[in-house]
């Protein structure tokens, strides 16, 4: 007779055939349908993000369609909430279920204080989180941690007039003076059209936040109190464009039809906000976009949300509505006098990379947008084929009294990116140091000394 299998050979039979089965159906399914994010009960939004406007009038919306879209979702629209400044982004499942994410656009303050009270599972902020604002959000961990702050874009503060005013130039000075009310006319800066009009955006507004550090601030100022006041970026620019008087600053994406207009602060060369200076941050105003995830966040959607805007997608999205995007790309450089004769070969024969690796404040560390742009560079490399003696890295740093000491740093700057990316097999041609060369920015200030201390990259 043959022989009966006994239970414990039966069982584990049945889960042999269970897991070739599972293996045949993760095979022959769609990945997707694997990684379908979890729904909420009805009428709940899947997702919260409260803060910057500058994210939450298009770019934050956008990001949410676009996972929504990776999902598998169909019919998705963004439409306006019955409050200013605040958007649904609705779509529906297979099976007709309908999935929201809620976006309220009021300034970045708003965001940090709707983490707090629970209001919100993503933070959206055109500056960086404050000291205060970390001690009071500790109880969700370290916000500065480098998965929870994530730099998703960069972007450039413009300052823009009205079409046909003939400035072309303004230093980061002559800013502070204006927006304080020092400055009263167009005559005094060398213009023409009498009194200034100013316009700014509200206290709420990480814009606010970032031109109140890099111009005002910096100098001890503050804001005149006859500044028109917006929480629209598109509202604020369009009122610009229509007063030959008028002077404001705005978010790159919202120029709109208004003039911009090139900015030098300290012995920085005036710079346009173009996309190039804009992505390497020497453009004077140019400033990171960010979403914060609590460390403590149960919500899977908001992770997912922080890794599309990382992804080529996510990435592809934020150039499509106006920002400058972290992808990396090799640039041509237009040699000039003032440029040092041996930055002057690299640009004769090499190409810059998009990205300018930073430090933590007092800090020989990369900071997190930096660890983040190492794979970026990384991928590039590889790509492209340049892993072997093909990249050259020059360091700068802020002005020292012992230009010695400046060149040395810069290059111990270099060394310690040069680290990094040694671990992954890239072999590299040169480390330079060009010490206080070239400055992006005053030297005056510890935002600019920070921004002076960087590293570019130079493939062949």
């Amino acid at each position: 007779m043959p022989r009966v299998a006994s239970a414990s050979e039966r069982d584990i039979w049945c889960r042999t055939i269970s897991l070739f089965l599972i293996g045949f159906i993760c095979y022959a399914l769609p990945w997707s349908a694997f990684a379908a994010l979890p729904l909420v009960a009805d009428n709940a939004a899947v997702l919260r993000i409260q803060g910057s406007n500058t994210i939450g009038a298009r770019l934050g919306p956008a990001l949410a369609k676009g996972l929504m879209e990776q999902q598998g979702l169909r019919d998705i629209k963004i439409q306006a909430n019955s409050k200013d400044n605040e958007q649904q982004i609705v779509g529906l499942t297979p099976q007709g279920r309908q999935v929201r994410i809620d976006v309220a656009a009021h300034g970045s303050s708003t965001g940090f204080a709707a983490l707090k009270n629970t209001r919100a599972d993503l933070a959206a902020s055109s500056r960086p989180i404050r000291d205060s604002e970390l001690v009071e959000l500790e109880s969700l961990g370290d916000l500065k941690s480098p998965g929870a702050e994530q730099v998703i874009a960069i972007d450039g503060l413009a300052i823009i007039l009205h079409p046909h005013n003939p400035l072309t130039r303004l230093s980061t000075e002559q800013l502070a003076r204006l927006f304080s009310g020092e400055a009263k006319t167009w005559e005094e800066l060398g213009g023409i059209g009498g009194p200034v009009h100013l316009y700014a955006r509200d206290d709420q507004s990480g814009t606010y936040d970032t031109f109140k550090e890099l111009v005002l601030g910096r100098r001890g100022k503050s804001l005149s109190a006859t500044a028109k006041r917006f929480e629209s970026s598109e509202q604020l620019s369009d009122a610009v464009s229509q007063d030959p008087q008028g002077i404001g600053f705005i978010g790159l994406p919202y120029v709109r039809q208004a003039k911009a207009v090139a900015i030098a602060d300290g012995d920085s060369q005036p710079m346009l906000p173009l996309n190039s200076l804009i992505a390497t941050e020497d453009y004077p105003l140019s400033r990171r976009l960010y979403l914060y995830l609590p460390p403590t966040s149960q919500n899977p959607w908001a992770e997912a949300l922080v890794n599309f805007a990382q992804s080529a997608k996510g990435q592809a999205i934020v150039a499509a509505n106006g920002f400058v995007a972290q992808t990396v790309r090799a640039m041509s450089v237009t040699p000039s006098s003032q440029m040092p004769e041996a930055y002057q070969a690299l640009t004769r024969e090499a190409q810059r990379l998009s990205v300018n690796f930073r430090f933590e404040e007092g800090s020989a560390n990369l900071d997190n947008k930096a660890r983040q742009d190492l794979n970026r560079v990384l991928d590039y490399l590889r790509q492209h084929g340049k892993m072997t003696r093909q990249v050259t890295l020059a360091g700068f740093g802020d002005d020292k009294s012992d230009p010695s000491r400046a060149a040395l740093l810069s290059k111990l700057r270099a060394m310690a990116v040069r680290r990094e990316l040694v671990k992954s097999g890239v072999v590299f041609r040169e480390i330079r140091g060009f010490g206080a060369q070239l400055p992006v920015a005053a030297n005056t200030a510890d935002e600019g000394r920070i921004k002076n201390r960087r590293v570019e990259v130079w493939v062949y």
